[in-house]
């Protein structure tokens, strides 16, 4: 759903960016509550994943495919503030690198795609767990339907933003229409891989996931016939220690081998929003995109032959780069907040 340059005009398109920039002032003071030195890593993780897996588009009607997002599953895992800026960051690095989205419509984008959806599927994912189970898979289940609204909700907004300032005059009605349909059948492919990847880190470390904190019950002791907290031991957590080690590993190397092997076999068709455009005629004010030159444009290396050596290293670079910038931004949120606490 990246909005190109040309589709929303220049005062829509300016109130976005101070819409984007206020939620990421907004999200880098939110995360400081919620980021540490375990859970900061973490969250560059969850940016890095979150790009190699929109490189994976899977095919959800006749013609037209659709990726990942990503909002529902980095609030989930790392926090409401922390996932928009996981997103934020990801449309960053696509803007600037793979010409993948406007650079003039990169407050679109994120206030789209980082904002709307992060927002709305944490506030269903909430709702939901206080009034299911505290278990796994009630945490599963609820991120799953977390993130199935979240995709229809991000259409919906495109298509607020359309009627307010779209470039084209096309009926709204039909776009509407159009783009709630496609991207109800997207979310349910966003609902598989968010909670199945929500899923497997809570089967590993549920300590981890933001969403699923106080899932796990302390140990009792039973002394002089009182129940107990037992105390915390040494080993277990050293043990804990090396296995968010490779927990951020395996991750990391997911990462790479989708966005560097398994993107070579994803749909070619066009994705949700390129569909609609193109059908509706949203595309006709469509621009050259600014980094249009870039040596990774559209996802490839340039003066590499080979289509598939081309995407696999584009994909590789992009999880490398990413990884690196989301750590750097959140470690740096999460020095600040240590450094805040000890001037308080």
């Amino acid at each position: 759903m990246h909005v190109p340059d040309g589709f929303i005009d220049a005062p829509i398109s300016a109130a976005t960016a101070v819409v984007a920039a206020g939620a990421i002032a907004v999200s880098l003071r939110g995360a400081r509550r919620e980021l540490d030195e375990r859970t900061a890593p973490l969250a560059g993780l969850v940016a890095a994943f979150i790009f190699a897996v929109q490189m994976l588009n899977f095919p959800v009607a006749a013609g037209t495919s659709g990726h990942l997002l990503g909002g529902a599953l980095a609030a989930i895992l790392v926090g409401p503030y922390t996932g928009v800026l996981c997103v934020s960051v990801v449309l960053l690095m696509q803007g600037i690198l793979f010409a993948d989205g406007g650079l003039t419509a990169l407050g679109v984008n994120i206030t789209d795609m980082a904002l709307t959806t992060t927002v709305v599927a944490y506030a269903v994912f909430r709702g939901l767990v206080k009034v299911l189970p505290r278990t796994r898979r009630s945490i599963t289940a609820a991120s799953f339907t977390a993130a199935l609204l979240s995709v229809p909700a991000a259409a919906l907004v495109f298509t607020l933003l359309y009627s307010l300032g779209g470039t084209t005059d096309v009926s709204l009605g039909k776009v509407a229409t159009a783009m709630i349909g496609v991207h109800v059948l997207i979310g349910v492919g966003e609902a598989a891989i968010t909670a199945l990847t929500v899923g497997a880190v809570i089967a590993v470390r549920p300590d981890l996931v933001h969403g699923a904190r106080g899932l796990e019950q302390r140990l009792k002791l039973r002394v002089n016939g009182e129940l107990v907290d037992a105390p915390t031991q040494l080993a277990p957590v050293a043990a804990r220690g090396a296995s968010r080690r490779k927990l951020w590993i395996g991750g990391l190397v997911t990462s790479l081998l989708l966005a560097g092997f398994v993107s070579f076999y994803a749909s070619s068709n066009p994705d949700g929003l390129e569909k609609v455009a193109a059908d509706q005629g949203i595309d006709r004010q469509t621009k050259e995109h600014a980094s249009a030159d870039s040596p990774l444009a559209d996802y490839g290396v340039r003066d590499v032959d080979d289509a598939r050596l081309s995407g696999g290293l584009a994909g590789v670079i992009g999880v490398g780069v990413t990884v690196v910038a989301g750590t750097g931004v959140f470690w740096a949120v999460r020095k600040r907040r240590g450094t805040t606490s000890q001037a308080a």
